[in-house]
């Protein structure tokens, strides 16, 4: 059974960045496709980025366009999201996702595609 640990949130004030990071253990990593989700309250859960297993493909939600990038490692079996240009509507839980089988060039968008996910790391966008 796979483990996702997520780090890296925190405070932040607008217009900042932040570097979020995935460790996952168990299972092969260079076979899961991979991605970030994060959920503000009140709200759903909403895609943010995606990237393939072979790291080739990639795919981002439309509101975190340009500003963000996900990037994985597969000898480290790690998983990062650099997020730029930050605004308060980026505050949020961040959650770091795998998802097993499939093509390694494919991209999982959506939430129900993943078997497995961290417990979330708290981003705070604000002056």
């Amino acid at each position: 059974q796979e483990h996702l640990v997520e780090s890296g949130g925190g405070l932040v004030q607008p217009g900042g960045s932040v570097r979020l990071s995935c460790s996952i253990s168990g299972g092969t990593f260079r076979e899961f496709g991979t991605g970030w989700f994060r959920q503000a309250v009140g709200k759903e859960r909403e895609f943010v980025a995606g990237i393939s297993p072979r790291g080739d493909r990639k795919s981002y939600g439309d509101s975190v366009k340009n500003r963000f990038t996900i990037s994985r490692d597969n000898t480290k079996n790690t998983l990062s999201l650099q997020m730029n240009s930050l605004k308060p509507e980026d505050t949020a839980v961040y959650f770091c996702a795998i998802g097993r089988g499939g093509s390694v060039h494919y991209v999982r968008k959506g939430a129900s595609e993943y078997d497995a996910w961290g417990q979330g790391t708290q981003v705070t966008v604000s002056s």
